[in-house]
């Protein structure tokens, strides 16, 4: 019976949030290496931000297996709508009595 050689296994590093330059140092650090189905030159990807990644942080894997990332947010993940938004004016909350205001520049009758 032969036995081979069992490689040692390693905990996924987190990957989401740092540029691609620093999760390319990260993944070589910890001993794994990076692929990216949306960023086919990831050796030439230097400021873009990961936003996904399979295995999920502190999964066990086998030193050198393949880490996916994503730079872009698939289908329904995300994209925008939680941005700064400017300051909102404070309102009164809706409903009870509002003093109705003439229209700024509106001409009176002048009585004689």
């Amino acid at each position: 019976m032969r036995l081979t050689p069992r490689t040692p296994e390693i905990r996924v590093p987190r990957l989401v949030g740092l540029m691609a330059v620093d999760a390319r140092e990260t993944a070589e650090a910890h001993g794994v290496l990076l692929a990216s189905p949306d960023r086919p030159e990831l050796h030439l990807t230097v400021v873009d931000h990961v936003v996904r990644q399979y295995p999920p942080p502190g999964a066990t894997v086998p030193q050198g297996a393949v880490v996916t990332v994503w730079f872009d947010f698939g289908e329904g993940e995300g994209g925008g709508g939680a941005g700064v938004r400017e300051p909102r004016p404070a309102q009164p909350p809706p409903g009870g009595l509002r003093r109705e205001l003439d229209v700024p520049g509106a001409p009176f009758e002048v009585l004689r």
